[in-house]
């Protein structure tokens, strides 16, 4: 009897209070879109305050409470396929660009945004 192969879960927990679930949702679209033949399951985790957490598997890929900021997606697609598949390319995500080298000011602020809703840790 063959041995079966499971795809790897992906689960992103988010902090409901602070309305995440959306921005959750939008990036395992993406995910599941670039990883379509690669990702066997996707989950959306209500969580705790201000979390904001991707696993594959049991593997924590990206903790917003040790980052201080959300993730951009080409680095979350990027951080996703070196567990999963890492010869896949991710072909224009993979390029350097000259808007990689530098962040603007109002971009980082946007991602380090902080959630009104719920208190501070």
């Amino acid at each position: 009897m063959a041995e079966q192969i499971t795809k790897p879960r992906v689960s992103i927990e988010y902090c409901p209070k602070c309305r995440w679930m959306i921005r959750a949702a939008w990036m395992g679209q993406e995910l599941l879109t670039t990883f379509e033949n690669e990702i066997g399951e996707f989950a959306l985790i209500p969580g705790g305050v201000g979390i904001f957490t991707v696993k594959v598997n049991d593997t924590i890929v990206w903790d917003r409470k040790i980052t201080h900021k959300f993730p951009e997606m080409k680095e979350l697609k990027q951080l996703v396929r070196d567990i999963i598949v890492p010869n896949k390319s991710l072909g224009h995500s993979d390029r350097k660009t000259a808007q990689d080298s530098g962040t603007s000011d109002n971009h980082t602020k946007l991602n380090q945004e902080e959630c009104q809703t719920c208190p501070k840790d």
